[in-house]
């Protein structure tokens, strides 16, 4: 064992001249590492994680508002239900709090979550019309393909126009020289100036 991972246990350094960066030491450390990532996948976890935290907030709020009748507590379970979700799209999802600000999430997204009800709600009138005597467990896997395309595609106009990302990309030839790495001081000095 060298003298660096001594005074930094669980981190590796990338080379030389590069900074050091925690490795995890077991499954389920990678596993969040993943999860934590930008990749594609590791999003779309976390937006499913977001939506049902988000359904988790419309049920308990339509169960304490249902007194005020049921219509009243849909729209206002929808309504906070898809603030609390595009917020935490925004800081979480699709960690975009430093490039998409609060209104533009609110708008977009609310834009997003009211055509998406527009789509589902045709789309299960048009089931009705064109198959009106189905079982109450083929209407219910209808449903949950519907709303599974709608959640894809919104997932998508997301990511891509909502909270795309608007920062420059890395020039391969710049990370293969290790140009975007930290500097590494060559002497040590005790007296800063």
């Amino acid at each position: 064992m060298t003298a660096p991972q001594i005074i930094h246990p669980g981190m590796l350094p990338t080379s030389a001249f590069a900074a050091w960066i925690p490795v995890p030491r077991n499954d389920f450390g990678r596993a969040l590492h993943y999860l934590r990532s930008d990749h594609p996948f590791a999003q779309l976890i976390r937006f499913a994680l977001v939506g049902g935290a988000s359904n988790i907030a419309y049920v308990l709020l339509f169960m304490t508002m249902h007194g005020s009748g049921p219509l009243v507590a849909n729209v206002a379970g929808s309504m906070v239900s898809t603030v609390i979700a595009n917020e935490l799209h925004r800081q979480l999802t699709f960690r975009a709090g430093d490039r998409v600000g609060g209104f533009t999430a609110q708008w977009e997204g609310g834009g997003l979550a009211l055509l998406g009800l527009g789509i589902s709600t045709g789309a299960l009138a048009g089931l009705d019309v064109v198959a009106p005597n189905l079982g109450g467990a083929v209407q219910a896997g209808a449903v949950l393909a519907i709303m599974a395309v709608v959640g894809g595609l919104r997932f998508l106009a997301l990511r891509s126009f909502v909270f795309g990302s608007t920062a420059p990309q890395c020039d391969p030839a710049m990370i293969a020289t290790n140009a975007y790495a930290a500097p590494v001081p060559t002497t040590l000095s005790l007296n800063p100036e």
